[in-house]
């Protein structure tokens, strides 16, 4: 199964992608109205609107692969607390009480920040040219 360990960094890059571009979906929607959403949260109210907001920022952080592991975290934790705080007071099932998206996200952004952000990313091109920029072999100054 080598072609799997081959394609591993590409996939988990696809990974953080798709699941980078739901969150922010779901907070474009929350926060806009958009997709279908009945409508906006207004602006400031505790949590929805900050959720919302952690959704948009953090979501298309990870989207792009920047600062991917903290973002991610972030986006795990708040995950974590709405289905603490509004999903797991109606049932501790998440069949029962609605949260299978809350679980879902927060189980899916806290591999990307274990995993990391992949070959596909802002983080990794910065690494990248960070490590060239150190690694440079000084030239000798023009007279």
């Amino acid at each position: 199964m080598r072609f799997l360990e081959q394609g591993k960094e590409y996939v988990i890059s696809l990974y953080r992608i798709v699941i980078g571009l739901l969150f922010v979906c779901h907070g474009a929607s929350s926060l806009f109205g958009m997709f279908g959403a009945k409508k906006a949260v207004a602006f400031g109210v505790w949590p929805s609107w900050w959720a919302a907001a952690i959704q948009l920022v953090a979501g298309g952080l990870v989207l792009v692969g920047l600062f991917t592991r903290v973002a991610a975290l972030l986006c795990s934790g708040s995950m974590a607390y709405a289905y603490f705080t509004v999903h797991l007071p109606k049932s501790f099932f998440p069949m029962v009480n609605g949260g299978e998206a809350s679980v879902q996200f927060c189980w899916a952004f806290l591999l990307v920040a274990f995993l990391g952000p992949g070959v596909w990313s802002i983080d990794r091109l910065l690494r990248r040219t960070a490590a060239i920029r150190v690694n440079a072999v000084p030239q000798p100054a023009a007279r």
